[in-house]
């Protein structure tokens, strides 16, 4: 869930546990927070046949091209980083938009892109922008979407969750989040309302990389991490469950797959591939791949009302 203006928290990660959190804006399997490695090997696109019905959607132009463009912005673990060589992008962003081209028929070119430059370049630069864009009014009066991932905040605790941490109570507790975020600014908020209720006040634990986040909750410095939704389940299988989960997701909200508004051809294209993935279970294949199988939808809804 990224904010509308992006955030320059948000820096390149390096290959130590490459994550992020929610702003308006590689494979194998990690045994710690600091591990480089990643969450699974990443989706297979070849294993993907072309729909010839589906791929007779698309423009002429596009046919003609043979290949999908894609912007993103690779500093969103698990949607979209560097992998460990240092320059490939990774992520289930990535992945989904390949299957995508799979599905068209069409190779896929993604390219990596600063984050508040990706819409304005759909349908020039790019055909299509992936990355973990929030579906909003604001950027439906700009571009078309394909809605294909629900993702919000939430909260983790070690497993097992030893100190029997409520959650729907977080007052009296050391509460980590990683600065310049969604979260770091909702933390303000809470320990203000935990103030004018007069209970325990609130310890404050703020990083500038959410790897040392997720490092002091494990540790036991922290009590509870507050971040995305889907960097939490990402956190969880990297630390292989020393940490979990702690309630529900909140605060959520769909993510969506951008194309040009005048590109109705395209957009429909893409709405009917991503169906056609989520139908085939190749979706939820590539989500599970990255530990974010929570964040699924049963239906990629071409500009969904949002509000």
């Amino acid at each position: 869930m990224r904010r509308l203006p992006v955030l320059t928290a948000l820096t390149a990660l390096a290959a130590t546990f490459a994550l992020t959190a929610c702003t308006d804006a590689s494979t194998g399997s990690g045994t710690s927070p600091t591990d480089g490695g990643s969450a699974a090997a990443s989706f297979d696109p070849s294993s993907i046949a072309k729909d010839d019905a589906i791929a007779a959607m698309l423009p002429a132009d596009v046919v003609e091209a043979g290949t999908l463009t894609v912007g993103t912005n690779a500093t969103y673990a698990p949607a979209e980083f560097i992998g460990e060589d240092g320059k490939t992008i990774v992520g289930y962003d990535v992945d989904l938009a390949k299957a995508v081209g799979a599905v068209l028929g069409l190779d896929v070119e993604v390219s990596n892109a600063d984050f508040s430059a990706i819409i304005p370049a759909i349908g020039s630069k790019y055909d299509i922008g992936v990355s973990g864009f929030t579906i909003t009014p604001e950027r439906l009066a700009e571009v078309n979407m394909v809605s294909y991932f629900r993702a919000g905040e939430a909260y983790a605790v070690a497993a097992g969750n030893p100190k029997d941490v409520d959650p729907s109570d977080v007052c009296g507790l050391s509460i980590a989040v990683q600065t310049g975020t969604v979260e770091d600014d909702a933390l303000d908020e809470l320990m203000a309302e935990c103030e004018a209720a007069g209970k325990p006040e609130i310890t404050p634990l703020r990083y500038a990389s959410q790897a040392d986040v997720t490092t002091n909750l494990v540790g036991g410095k922290a009590d509870v991490m507050y971040a995305d939704s889907q960097v939490v389940a990402y956190a969880v299988t990297q630390t292989d469950g020393q940490i979990e989960q702690l309630g529900d997701i909140f605060a959520d909200s769909l993510h969506g797959i951008a194309i040009a508004k005048d590109d109705t051809a395209l957009a429909q294209a893409v709405q009917a591939a991503v169906q056609k993935l989520i139908d085939d279970s190749d979706y939820t294949t590539i989500l599970d791949a990255w530990g974010n199988t929570s964040g699924a939808v049963t239906t990629a809804e071409l500009n969904p009302v949002v509000s």
